[in-house]
């Protein structure tokens, strides 16, 4: 009879060891610190799949679930919706203010969102803990010090990309975004720019590297060191040796652009793959419109209640004068003036409303997840855009014949009127919008599946370091090869020189040898 010796028994053990573990599942940290819900109704999508499951969640955010799910905990954060409150109620003015004053703005908030989360009972509570997670899952949204979480919990750091590449993201595994045809995420430009706007596409994105390395990770890594003083990583270091990121968007939803092997885009895992049944009285209101809807939301960070009086009534003139019905979102349910075509209310399941089919088109802010949702349900849509990626993601939309742009600043009740009605008048809205969605939809696998693979694979890999990028070691001139290029080309520059001016001096030697004895002959004749 033959006996088992210890190395079999040692790998019976690891076998049975992983297929525990594969029972039980892994845990995850989830940390969606921002205040704003759309952030959160993209990364909690991940977080709920992992929890479905069967693995471990536990979540850091200032929302909360609506129905409590089984292997999902939360670690509330309230005090970052007490600071947001006044951020979110003054967006309305960043079109007032330059790119470069907003950029500072939007960044600074970033600081203080980030130390407030640290700041709070629960989280504190949670790190003097004796937990152990698998991976800590960080929103990339200005959160650089919670990267130290990963490093305290001795996790690897997995990244959320609310929207596209952008350097906040690229930076943590290396992926480039040449500026030649990669456009900065503040500038409306699409892949094919022309000269002018590839030297302000250049400019930018020098501005936003010398801002982000002196101004803006000083003061985070500042905050982390505060923080997380017994690290034995720089907040840089964590931020560079991140095992993934994912990103909300999709190629055919975007432009081609390069990426390293773990920055993977999975845009749209929060979108419902089948409607959920509306509310009775807004299934109703759309079901009973013999001309069609048309859906209005400025997203949930910006409020048409906000609105200037001037510009909520012309809006309110405009959608008065269409027989199609109007579901608007707005957050005073006291709205004086308000057309008998118009249901208005604080929020709109939105995601089913898009998907129904009397729904003709959605008027948007241009938000990722706005126009994401639209696309995938084949709604055209006309754009306000206000601030950040909104600009960029209309200049898409137009770009691809799907959507139309309104400059919020000079907004008038004719021009929405007009715009309204070409996009009604025209179908060729719709077919292309259509045709962006069955790209979209024609995926391997749906994005939720294909994030969890992702996060699951880290867990299982130990954070699966063979798929860091080299070039996050190498500091700029190593990068761009400038040494080598200075070393080539200098010493190839060099040896020609040198090539040429020993020519020079066997040219001379050869017309002084040949003219040598002529100038003797001439000296003896005189």
């Amino acid at each position: 009879m033959r006996f088992w010796n210890g190395q079999m028994l040692l790998q019976l053990f690891i076998a049975i060891a992983g297929i525990l573990h594969s029972i039980h599942g892994y845990k995850f940290l989830g940390v969606l610190h921002f205040g704003s819900k759309s952030h959160f109704i993209v990364d909690s999508a991940l977080l709920k799949g992992l929890a479905e499951k069967g693995h471990e969640v536990t979540v850091i955010s200032p929302f909360s679930l609506k129905k409590p799910m089984k292997n999902y905990v939360e670690i509330p954060t309230p005090s970052v919706l007490k600071l947001m409150d006044e951020e979110l109620n003054n967006l309305l003015d960043t079109t007032e203010r330059s790119v470069v004053e907003n950029l500072v703005s939007f960044h600074n908030t970033g600081v203080r969102v980030t130390e407030a989360v640290l700041n709070e009972p629960a989280v504190k509570q949670l790190m003097v803990s004796n937990q152990t997670f698998d991976a800590v899952i960080c929103e990339v949204f200005l959160s650089e010090a919670l990267y130290g979480l990963s490093e305290h919990f001795k996790a690897p750091l997995i990244g959320l990309g609310t929207f596209g590449a952008v350097a906040w993201n690229t930076d943590m595994v290396g992926s480039p975004s040449p500026p030649s045809y990669v456009a900065n995420t503040f500038l409306p430009f699409t892949d094919h720019m022309t000269l002018g706007q590839r030297i302000i596409n250049l400019a930018m994105l020098s501005f936003e590297r010398l801002f982000l390395d002196f101004y803006y990770l000083p003061k985070q890594e500042e905050v982390f060191r505060r923080y997380f003083p017994d690290s034995s990583r720089s907040m840089y270091d964590i931020r560079k040796n991140a095992a993934l990121v994912l990103l909300n968007t999709h190629v055919s939803l975007s432009f081609p652009r390069p990426y390293v092997p773990n920055q993977i885009e999975v845009g749209g895992m929060h979108i419902n793959r089948k409607r959920t049944p509306l509310p009775v009285a807004i299934e109703k209101f759309i079901n009973g419109s013999r001309h069609g809807v048309i859906y209005f939301s400025m997203g949930s960070n910006i409020k048409s209640a906000n609105l200037p009086v001037e510009k909520r009534q012309a809006i309110m003139k405009a959608l008065k004068s269409l027989k199609q019905r109007v579901l608007w979102k707005f957050e005073d349910p006291n709205l004086e003036g308000k057309p008998d075509n118009v249901y208005i209310s604080d929020w709109f399941p939105q995601d089913d409303i898009l998907a129904h089919e009397n729904v003709k088109l959605f008027i948007t802010h241009g938000g990722l997840l706005s126009t994401t949702e639209s696309i995938y349900h084949g709604k055209p849509f006309i754009g306000i855009p206000i601030f950040g990626d909104q600009f960029l993601n209309m200049a898409k939309a137009v770009a691809n014949g799907y959507g139309i742009l309104l400059d919020y600043k000079n907004i008038t009740a004719e021009a929405l009127q007009q715009a309204i009605e070409t996009m009604l008048g025209d179908p060729k809205y719709t077919i292309l919008v259509r045709a962006m969605s069955e790209r979209y939809r024609d995926q391997p696998m749906e994005p939720l599946t294909q994030a969890i693979y992702w996060v699951e694979h880290v867990a299982r890999h130990k954070g699966a370091k063979y798929l860091h990028c080299a070039g996050l070691d190498l500091n700029f001139i190593e990068y761009h090869s400038i040494d080598a290029i200075f070393i080539l080309y200098g010493g190839l520059l060099f040896v020609v020189g040198v090539v040429l001016w020993l020519l020079k001096c066997l040219l001379g030697c050869l017309l002084r040898r040949v003219a040598g004895p002529k100038v003797i002959k001439k000296q003896k004749k005189h």
